[in-house]
């Protein structure tokens, strides 16, 4: 989870005499963010998404804030609240730009929280969701490293809770890592994260895979 608080470096390069009211609120967002001001960092990328009406990223983040903050928890009641939040958020930023796969990855990690709390509550119904999910995902964007890595640490989840190797979908992990590296990075704020987590997915694929 770490991999999503390391922000493009030119989001906090921006020269601080040309910053606008919009950027000065994302960079200082962000900045709460990294320092683990979780609320606090949700609280204003929220009371951006209420001026940046036509902008789904304040949204998006405000809402993956929540999720990512929501695993480990033991309180059901406040896990609950969390991601009842995290999906509010989800919902507008899926309101702005609809079919959105980064959005839609986001809502399945979601999924993903209320399943590592408890499976045998959550995981019947909502592995299905999931599945459905990054499905669409990937026809809608095929070469997008975060809808492929999303869904082969999904593939590797279900194939260790069933007891079987993860190896046959190293190669997946293997591409996204190519696919990280191709990708232009050319909108501000845009969530390009995630080649961290797929080089350390990697490492560990090569542990188990080499001879003891």
């Amino acid at each position: 989870m770490k991999s999503v608080l390391l922000i493009a470096t030119f989001i906090f390069t921006l020269s601080l005499t040309a910053q606008t009211p919009y950027e000065k609120g994302m960079n200082d967002a962000f900045a709460l963010w990294k320092q683990q001001k979780n609320t606090e960092a949700v609280q204003l990328f929220e009371r951006i998404a209420s001026v940046e009406t036509d902008n789904w990223l304040p949204s998006y983040y405000a809402g993956l804030i929540e999720i990512v903050s929501s695993f480990g928890l033991k309180d059901e009641a406040l896990l609950t609240t969390k991601l009842t939040r995290a999906k509010g958020f989800l919902d507008n930023a899926s309101s702005i730009s609809k079919d959105n796969p980064e959005i839609m990855i986001s809502y399945a990690l979601l999924n993903t929280a209320y399943i590592a709390f408890d499976g045998a509550k959550y995981g019947m119904t909502l592995s299905g969701e999931n599945i459905a999910i990054y499905k669409k995902a990937q026809a809608i964007a095929p070469n997008n490293p975060r809808v492929l890595l999303g869904k082969t640490e999904w593939d590797m989840g279900t194939a260790k809770f069933f007891g079987k190797s993860i190896t046959p979908y190293c190669e997946d992990v293997e591409r996204a890592i190519i696919l990280f590296n191709e990708e232009e990075q050319t909108i501000p704020y845009y969530p390009y994260t995630g080649l961290e987590r797929a080089n350390e997915i990697s490492s560990n694929c090569k542990k188990e895979t080499s001879p003891n």
